[in-house]
């Protein structure tokens, strides 16, 4: 699959299949993870893969948005190992983790999975249930399994932006 077929495909998966992920399928995603780029290239991504009952019953506490996966992966980034701006000391580690996460995603959606973005959740209940260290920053989780839906409506609007838009040319 070309990349613009990758990308018009993936959606947003909110419900999953109840069957397992398999093992070469995850270290799939967590290969293109590692191939993502990252500010000066410190890969400061840090992933902890979520399987089993008892540890997506903890996401359930962190979160509504487990969306009973069988598979989620809690993407964090240290900010000890993120790359600093020297003018202002801004962390890019929260790029980062957006890249890389947006790299497992594409992945996912190229192996026949679903995934959805993740941020809305309990950050002091994830770090506590999960030993999450303190120099880590969750970024967010990202459900993922066999899809159990198709993609609705709203996959396919596209929202006409208002004065300066990406396809302005100057």
């Amino acid at each position: 699959m070309d990349f613009s077929e990758l990308a018009e495909k993936r959606f947003s998966c909110r419900r999953f299949e109840d069957r397992p992920v398999e093992e070469e399928k995850i270290e799939k995603i967590l290969r293109a993870a590692e191939l993502a780029p990252t500010a000066c290239n410190n890969q400061p991504q840090r992933i902890l893969v979520l399987t089993g009952r008892d540890r997506l019953a903890l996401v359930d506490e962190c979160t509504r948005f487990g969306f009973g996966a069988p598979l989620n992966f809690m993407v964090c980034y240290d900010k000890e190992a993120s790359w600093h701006r020297r003018k202002d000391n801004v962390d890019h580690g929260i790029i980062d983790a957006a890249i890389v996460k947006t790299h497992m995603m594409l992945m996912a959606e190229e192996l026949g999975l679903g995934t959805t973005w993740v941020c809305a959740f309990d950050e002091q209940k994830a770090r506590e249930l999960f030993g999450v260290p303190d120099n880590y920053v969750i970024e967010g989780f990202l459900p993922t399994g066999y899809p159990a839906e198709k993609p609705g409506e709203m996959h396919f609007k596209r929202v006409k932006a208002s004065g300066f838009s990406f396809r302005d040319r100057f």
